[in-house]
């Protein structure tokens, strides 16, 4: 259920189970459901023995025997892993970052799609994309196992089925312009292995961030980005560790996605949405440091810009009225390095998605 230039499905030898699946549910999940499903439901002992989620950590053995602060230092000590698991990553998640980018640029989304800590990962990020970054609610979504029950409480069956995952996912009408990113700490939830497959069926670019780079969701994204957490301090609950790394892996993927995409000025959120008290004293203090302005200056140029950051800092640093601001601004395509006159060597033209 909906909350908030990949190649078709053909392939050999590593992409002949990509294949498989894609093409499985051409015009039905039956087949996917009664060939891969089992072997996933069967096989539960051997991904136990083989995902390493699942296993016990040598290190937290005898936890509950520990007094709370030998309980707290080893989860941090097991916690200061983590962004040293996502560096290894760097490179696949700025080859999605840059999918990602070509996408929205061609009018496409970023969906996220997941199931339970997964899911509700994804929702919080999609959620905070349009006060961050200013762009449209339906740009960057979350398509979570559930529904909105599941951001509130535990709906664990939901996952089981990846016809409902191809379902959830191909009632927003996915194109060959968006890219779906699944998230799936075990990599083989079903929900998200068939919202892939559905992705994939629709030529869509797909992503899957997991830990365990050797599962289902692995071998059918183009991508796979798959920080090695190792077993977590309560074995398999990966809302931990894995849970750490696929926030940390969000963040990147729409932070940068967004700098790339021109709502980034400099380190500064120039798109924040002003809705209440802290974001336009947020504002005033970006316009202060942006143009060198004082507060007085600063808060006339914003309401003289009705509250639109972009226009009042074009203002403030060309002594242009509003009018003109806007119309340096139109003329520079959105991009404000070049509206304000500056050498432009990173972000392209700001991106008005009205999808």
């Amino acid at each position: 259920m909906l909350l908030g230039t990949q190649a078709g499905a053909g392939g050999t030898g590593k992409n002949a189970f990509p294949t498989l699946l894609a093409s499985s549910i051409l015009g039905s999940c039956e087949p996917f459901l009664a060939v891969i499903i089992p072997r996933v439901k069967s096989g539960r002992a051997k991904l136990a023995r083989t995902n390493i989620t699942e296993r016990r950590n040598a290190r937290s053995q005898g936890l509950d025997l520990l007094p709370a602060r030998e309980i707290l230092r080893i989860i941090n000590r097991e916690d200061a892993t983590v962004a040293a698991a996502v560096a290894r990553e760097l490179p696949r998640i700025a080859r999605a970052v840059d999918a990602i980018v070509r996408a929205i640029r061609s009018g496409g989304r970023l969906i996220y799609v997941g199931a339970g800590t997964s899911g509700r990962l994804a929702t919080l990020d999609a959620a905070e994309c349009p006060p961050t970054f200013g762009v449209p609610s339906r740009l960057v979504q979350a398509v979570v196992a559930g529904g909105r029950r599941a951001l509130t409480h535990a709906v664990e069956g939901a996952e089981d089925s990846a016809a409902q995952g191809a379902r959830d996912l191909g009632a927003i009408k996915i194109t060959a312009n968006d890219v779906v990113v699944g998230l799936a700490a075990s990599g083989s939830t079903p929900y998200v292995v068939g919202a892939l497959a559905h992705a994939r069926r629709r030529r869509a670019f797909t992503v899957g961030v997991t830990s365990n780079p050797k599962s289902p969701l692995a071998r059918i994204a183009a991508i796979n980005i798959a920080p090695r957490v190792g077993p977590e301090v309560i074995a398999g609950s990966t809302r931990m560790k894995a849970g750490t790394a696929q926030k940390m892996v969000l963040n990147m993927l729409s932070t940068a996605a967004m700098a790339r995409l021109g709502h980034v000025y400099d380190n500064w959120m120039i798109d924040v949405a002003l809705t209440n008290q802290k974001l336009r004293r947020r504002g005033r203090r970006i316009l202060e440091q942006a143009s060198g302005a004082s507060v007085s200056d600063a808060e006339r140029a914003l309401r003289q810009a009705k509250h639109d950051l972009r226009v009042a800092l074009v203002m403030l640093r060309t002594g242009a009225d509003p009018v003109k601001a806007r119309r340096r601004l139109e003329q520079a395509g959105g991009n404000l390095r070049t509206a304000l006159g500056e050498t432009n060597q990173g972000s392209g033209n700001r991106v008005r998605n009205s999808c």
